[in-house]
């Protein structure tokens, strides 16, 4: 992954959760400056990994939420 990539996972991952660097570094349990470190591009491989899988946890609960909103929906009627 380019330097740039993990630059954008950072942001990526706040935009998506609607969060900062800083709160996003409390979540973790990390220093923030470790995020600012890991926004510059010095992500750790397992830590990219997390990274990801919280974008996608956070996209698969939406969907579920939709199906259980589809659910209800269909069993009203």
């Amino acid at each position: 992954m380019s330097e740039e990539k993990k630059d954008n996972l950072i942001k990526e991952v706040c935009k998506e959760l609607e969060i900062t660097q800083k709160e996003l570094s409390e979540q973790l349990d990390v220093p923030q400056s470790t995020v600012s470190g890991w926004a510059n591009g010095d992500i750790p491989k397992m830590t990219e990994k997390a990274l990801k899988l919280i974008i996608e946890n956070k996209n698969l609960k939406q969907k579920l939420n939709i199906f259980k909103e589809a659910f209800k929906i269909s069993s009203e009627l």
